[in-house]
Order: C-alpha cells, then sequence, then structure tokens
C-alpha cells in the first residue's frame, strides 16, 4: 500500500501533551481492522440533533437519512493500540444536498462528512485526545472483536451494560479507496470539519442479507434507537487493508450547538479479540 510514501511528511510532528501522556500530532493509523455498517434512520430525529442548521443529513428517500456504525481494532497507531466504534451520521455543510448522491460520491461531493454522533474507545488517552484537539464524543469502553475468515463482529458495553453489537460476512465487491475521511464534531461551539487522508481496500456490499446491528439497555443504546433505525442494513464494508493519518481539524462555522454525547466513567476501558 505504498505505507512509507503515504506519511512521508508527517513527523516530526506538534509535541501535545494527552491525559498526562506525551504524543505527536497527526497520529498515525499503521494498520486496522476495520468494518462499517449502514441503515436508514428517521430524517425528522436525525434533524433535531444537529448542532446548526447549516449541517444537513444525507436523504435516502422520503423522510429517512443515514446512520453508520464503523468498529475499529487499531492495531498499530502511533499513541497504541485501542478499539473504537463511531456512530456517524452523513451530512452536508453549506452545500447543495441532493438524495443520495452525496453519499455515493463521499469525499468527492464538497461539503459530505460524517457527523460523530458517539465515538466510544478502548483507552482514556484516545478518549482525552479526542475531546481535548476535535471535540469528538469519546468516552471509554468495552470491546471485544470476534474475526474469522467468514466473518467480523464486535461487541460494545460499558459498566458490563450492552450498548450495541454489530455484525457482517466478509462479502462484497473489492475495491480501492484513496478519498479522504472527513468528519464534523463540535468543539467550544465551533463545528470543526476534519480531513482523514486514508489509503484503504476494502468490501463493499449493498444492501447485504448477512450484516445486523442489535442494541442493548444502555443510555448510549437509547439515543441511537431513537433515531428509528432500520433493521435492513443498506451497505456493509469490511476492509482488507487500511492505513490512516489523523491531523487537526479546522473550524467551519462559530457559534453552534454544543454536542458534548456521553461522558461515561473515568477509567480504562478493554479491548479485547477472539481469532476463530
Amino acid at each position: 500500500m505504498g505505507e512509507d510514501k503515504f506519511f512521508n511528511g508527517t513527523r516530526p510532528g506538534e509535541q501535545v501533551t494527552l491525559g498526562g501522556k506525551g504524543a505527536e500530532l497527526p497520529i498515525l493509523y499503521f494498520r486496522d481492522d476495520l468494518f462499517a455498517v449502514f441503515v436508514t434512520c428517521s430524517m425528522k430525529r436525525v434533524k433535531e440533533i444537529m448542532p446548526t442548521d447549516r449541517l444537513k443529513p444525507v436523504s435516502m428517500g422520503p423522510g429517512r437519512a443515514v446512520v453508520g456504525f464503523g468498529a475499529f481494532n487499531y492495531i498499530d497507531t502511533s499513541i497504541g493500540p485501542y478499539g473504537e466504534v463511531g456512530v456517524i451520521i452523513p451530512v452536508v455543510h453549506d452545500r447543495p444536498n441532493p438524495p443520495i448522491i452525496p453519499i455515493l460520491l463521499e469525499a468527492s461531493y464538497p461539503g459530505l462528512g460524517f457527523l460523530v454522533m458517539h465515538l466510544p474507545v478502548t483507552t482514556l488517552l484516545a478518549r482525552d485526545g479526542g475531546r481535548l484537539i476535535w471535540g469528538y464524543t469519546k468516552f471509554t469502553s468495552e470491546m471485544h472483536f470476534t474475526n474469522t475468515p467468514e466473518s467480523i463482529s464486535c461487541e460494545l458495553s460499558e459498566g458490563g451494560k450492552l450498548i450495541l453489537r454489530a455484525s457482517m460476512k466478509k462479502q462484497g465487491i473489492l475495491r480501492r479507496d484513496n478519498r479522504p475521511l472527513v468528519t464534523y464534531s463540535v468543539l467550544d461551539r465551533e463545528l470543526i470539519r476534519t480531513r482523514i487522508a486514508t489509503r484503504a481496500i476494502y468490501l463493499l456490499n449493498m444492501f447485504p442479507k448477512s450484516a445486523e446491528v442489535v442494541f442493548g439497555a444502555h443510555p448510549v443504546a437509547d439515543t441511537i434507537k431513537a433515531l428509528e433505525p432500520g433493521k435492513r442494513p443498506i451497505q456493509s464494508r469490511f476492509y482488507v487493508e487500511r492505513s490512516a493519518i489523523l491531523p487537526r481539524g479546522e473550524v467551519v462555522e462559530s457559534g453552534v450547538e454544543p454536542m458534548d454525547g456521553f461522558r461515561g466513567e473515568d477509567r480504562e476501558g478493554k479491548l479485547t479479540i477472539s481469532y476463530v
């Protein structure tokens, strides 16, 4: 994947202190296991959580938006290994927002990105850095990945209470993707857009019968269920290879509504993986 060339120019970087520990920006992600499942949800409910009217959810048809669940097992990074689950909503900022097209084009569509609704992680370092620098709605949690040659799943919990369980079979059309991943988050009432350089190869499966997301009894799960997610996924992705570079974001709007998310307990999380 040309990792040496991909990471050229990232070091030396900016020295920062996160949770009492030194780190360097941008954060480098050399290798991770990632899969994602997307479902439709209520457009009305999604609009209610937007931090600004200039951020508009992508429409998938009358009354329906999209919510995605991305499960990351970060195996090799510049801040150590950890797990992360992103609950994300495709949105467009300050641009025309026709139905479906922005999510098909992703980073090629101007203004398209993913609003981070929840971003649980398994280490305090990742939590503190995400909240301090990007305003990501991070909290520490427990994650268990089960990875087989045919399928992959992630069980996310906090304090012993299940939040969600996502799973999928490793099926689909093989695609290469060198487009950046764009996220939106809120830090001190400023909307932050972050362009994460990415190099990846993944399997894309449309309307997969083998993928699902189920929810537990937890306050975070309740906020997701309030979006009225559909039961049948519209898309799943399994990343065969992936590397990424996470820089600081840029302020694109000020005076937006706060989006602090769930904070949870002040403790280390836990990441476990089963290879079957």
